[in-house]
């Protein structure tokens, strides 16, 4: 089972958030007065949970497709893949 389909409840609420993000980004740009500002933070909120959903999915395929659970895994590579990890999250704040 892949690691997706274990947090699939999870994931399916992220991206249904995000399409909310979306969809709101869209009632702003349709509206008669939109203000600049509010349309940025839209999106730089919608930028945020998109980067978080990819660093999570990422966060996954390492430890569940690099790593191979039930495999024997040596101590320096599972402190690579943390290490890996924790540089991705914070490229995606």
């Amino acid at each position: 089972m892949s690691h997706t389909s274990k947090n699939k409840r999870q994931m399916l609420s992220r991206v249904r958030r995000i399409k909310g993000q979306v969809e709101a980004i869209e009632r702003t740009l349709t509206g008669e007065e939109s203000e600049c500002e509010e349309i940025l933070q839209l999106v730089a909120s919608c930028r945020g949970a998109l980067n978080g959903l990819m660093a999570e999915l990422i966060e996954g395929q390492v430890r569940y497709h690099v790593l191979l659970p039930g495999q024997k895994t040596f101590p320096s590579q599972l402190e690579a893949a943390d290490d890996l990890i924790a540089v991705v999250k914070r490229y995606f704040k």
